[in-house]
């Protein structure tokens, strides 16, 4: 009786134009091969759910099969031609068997014999097999970059979206619970000075769901979605991102300040209210950090906090370390040089910020006139960058890569633009709350968090240094002049 291995493969595609399936090829082997006076000892499918690898992987064990068995078996079995093969380099192989090891190849649907015009037969329709699925490949790239111009995603949509078809296509809905979630995830690292173990923290602790598979959110997930430029309302593809049709989640502002805090570093570290790049240390200049040391006592654990230069350890570096508890004396006596008791002084000081306030609204117009100066320039840059492509001047990824540069830069104009407006509008108003504030900062502070404080810290101060073991810092204005003194004409110069 004759033996014969046999290869069957088809993908979904193919099974809808061509109305075949797997179990359709396997009977007509089968039945070729019953009427050949034989039967099929070795059976290999490709199906149409079989990964690029997996392909690979069977095809591979039919042609070591076939070396090994050759003198055993009669012919090797396909349905078609372009079911043996998808490319020119396969079907070499396949007739490398028959050449050198004498296993004839059998088209059951299309017979050929093993003469120079039959293999000229098959190599014709395996060339077609091959430029088809090459063609194929073509197309669906070309697709692919057509779906990402028109602003789709052209896979699973990232979280907070929602994957659905409408009208026959597929589209991107937001997904009301996961956009909150995300916009939460925004709003703590942007504004609350958490670090990504904080905000982790934090929003497991309110209760949220990542997803209904996973309640907690996953670190390593949270730090992907603070930097994914989807929720700014782009998408990604080849390396470059084009605006997209879904809702952004995130406002550029956020988004830019979130970026600026990950600084292309993500660091696990406690919540020290004086660390993250707050203070510089005098003597080298680099970053102060922050520990806390459990000690055990009778009465249980004790717990202290000391701050100290992150190259503390060097050879040579000052081994200095300040308790918190110092550096909080330090701070409230900042503020309160910073209160005046003194009516007359206080609505001297008012009507200063006043006259400050006109002087910083005049040179917000001409700050404002000359970013709309460079916007201007920026579009006509967009203009004369699509006429290029129009021209075939530049290729598609250089056009890409200049038109998202330039689309940044002309977002970060309008961003200024925007802050610009909103303190013209509000720096009057804001000049007179900056003096309460300064009245107000102890009792704020006693009362704070952890993130109100860091909050103030950052309105009032500018920067940070540690000499030794004393806080210099300097001031914001105006909170400088209250901190070191008001002078008055009225004094003869004397302090007040």
């Amino acid at each position: 009786m004759k033996q014969f291995a046999a290869l069957a493969r088809v993908s979904s595609r193919e099974q809808e134009r061509e109305g075949f399936s797997l179990e359709v090829q396997e009977d007509a082997l089968k039945r070729y091969a019953a009427q050949a006076g034989g039967e099929i000892v070795k059976f290999f499918k490709i199906a149409e759910t079989a990964s690029k690898g997996e392909e690979r992987k069977t095809f591979r064990k039919l042609i070591a099969y076939a070396k090994k068995n050759a003198a055993f078996l009669d012919g090797l079995l396909f349905y078609k031609v372009d079911r043996a093969s998808r490319n020119l380099f396969d079907y070499v192989e396949l007739e490398r068997l028959e050449s050198e090891y004498n296993l004839p190849f059998i088209s059951v649907s299309q017979p050929t014999e093993n003469t120079p015009a039959g293999r000229m037969m098959r190599r014709t329709l395996a060339n077609m097999a091959s430029f088809y699925t090459e063609q194929q490949s073509v197309d669906v790239r070309e697709g692919l970059s057509r779906r990402v111009r028109e602003g789709w995603f052209i896979g699973l949509a990232p979280y907070g979206y929602l994957n659905v078809r409408k009208d026959g296509r597929g589209i991107i809905e937001t997904d009301a619970e996961q956009a909150a979630n995300v916009k939460r995830i925004f709003q703590l690292y942007a504004d609350e000075n958490l670090t990504i173990d904080g905000v982790v923290e934090k929003i497991n602790a309110e209760g949220r769901t990542w997803r209904k598979s996973q309640a907690n959110f996953p670190r390593s997930s949270v730090h992907n979605i603070l930097k994914d430029r989807a929720y700014i309302g782009e998408i990604s593809h080849k390396g470059e991102w084009y605006p997209g049709k879904h809702e952004p989640l995130v406002d550029r502002a956020t988004w830019d300040r979130v970026q600026a805090l990950l600084g292309g570093h993500v660091y696990q570290s406690q919540t020290h209210t004086y660390a993250s790049q707050l203070i510089q240390c005098g003597h080298c200049g680099h970053p102060i950090t922050g520990e806390t040391i459990t000690k055990k006592s009778k009465k249980g654990e004790r717990f202290y906090t000391y701050y100290r230069c992150t190259y503390y350890n060097r050879k040579g570096h000052p081994r200095i370390r300040v308790r918190e508890a110092d550096l909080e004396e330090q701070v409230l006596a900042i503020f309160d040089k910073m209160k005046v008791e003194n009516e007359e002084v206080q609505d001297w000081f008012r009507m200063v910020l006043a006259s400050q306030t006109r002087d910083a609204q005049a040179e917000s117009l001409s700050q404002r006139a000359e970013l709309q100066r460079q916007e201007t320039l920026l579009v006509q840059q967009q203009d004369r960058l699509l006429n290029m492509r129009l021209a075939e001047d530049i290729d598609q990824e250089t056009f890409a890569r200049k038109h998202t540069e330039l689309r940044d830069r002309l977002a970060s104009i309008k961003l200024q633009l925007d802050v610009l407006d909103r303190c013209h509008d509000e720096t009057a108003e804001l000049a007179s709350k900056v003096f309460e504030l300064s009245q107000t900062l102890r009792q704020q502070w006693l009362t704070a968090d952890y993130s109100a404080k860091r909050r103030i810290l950052e309105i009032v101060f500018l920067n940070c240094t540690l000499e030794d073991v004393t806080l210099v810092p300097t001031m914001r204005k105006p909170f400088d002049v209250l901190a070191e003194g008001l002078v008055s004409e009225k004094s003869r110069a004397e302090r007040i």
